[in-house]
C-alpha cells in the first residue's frame, strides 16, 4: 500500500534537467489550475470539508493551500531572477491552513486566484534564458536552491495536491 502522503511518490531532484524534464514540468505547473479544477468540480460542501486522509488537510484546505505555495513560489523565483542569492522567508504553512478563509472560505476564490497566477508564472517560466535557470535562492531551512530545482519542485507539488483530491474521489466513489 502506498503512503496516503505522497500518492505520486516523494519530490526527488538529481541536481540537473534535461531539456524534455523541464519541458514537461514548465507543462505541469501551466496545467496545474485546470488540473486542481477539475479534481474539485462537482464536489460538496461535506465533500470539500473532508480530509483528504486521516489526520490530513480537507479539499478546502488543500485547494486554498496550493495557491498560498505558489504565490511563494513565484515570488521567489522573481527574486532569485533580479537579485543575488536573495534569502527568502518561509512561511509556516501548517498555520496558514488553519486560518478561517482556509477552513471557510469558497474554494472558487483560490481557483480563480491560482488560474491568475500560472498564467503569469508560466509566461515568466518561459521566458527565462538557460543560465538564468542556475540562479539562486537561499532558503533558511533547505540552503541553496536553483531555480531548476525549485521548477521540479513545484511541478511535483500541483500533482501532488491534485493527486490527494482525484484519490480520495475515487476511494469514496464520489
Amino acid at each position: 500500500m502506498t503512503d496516503p502522503r505522497y500518492p505520486i511518490g516523494k519530490f526527488s531532484f538529481d541536481g540537473t534537467l534535461t531539456p524534455d524534464q523541464k519541458t514537461q514540468y514548465l507543462n505541469d505547473i501551466e496545467q496545474t489550475p485546470a488540473q486542481l479544477r477539475a479534481a474539485v468540480a462537482g464536489l460538496s460542501e461535506q465533500q470539500l470539508n473532508t480530509p483528504y486522509r486521516e489526520g490530513g488537510w480537507t479539499v478546502r484546505q488543500l485547494t486554498h493551500h496550493i495557491p498560498d505555495s505558489h504565490v511563494n513560489a513565484y515570488i521567489r523565483f522573481k527574486l532569485a531572477l533580479t537579485e543575488d542569492e536573495p534569502t527568502i522567508r518561509p512561511y509556516m504553512e501548517e498555520r496558514w491552513a488553519e486560518l478561517p478563509e482556509s477552513r471557510q472560505a469558497p474554494v472558487e476564490m483560490s481557483l480563480a486566484l491560482l488560474d491568475s497566477l500560472h498564467h503569469r508564472w508560466t509566461i515568466a517560466l518561459r521566458n527565462i534564458s538557460e543560465p538564468e535557470w542556475k540562479r539562486t535562492f537561499r532558503h533558511p531551512d533547505l540552503g541553496v536552491v536553483s531555480l531548476e530545482r525549485n521548477l521540479a519542485l513545484y511541478a511535483w507539488h500541483g500533482r501532488h495536491h491534485v493527486a490527494h483530491v482525484t484519490v480520495l474521489r475515487d476511494k469514496m466513489g464520489w
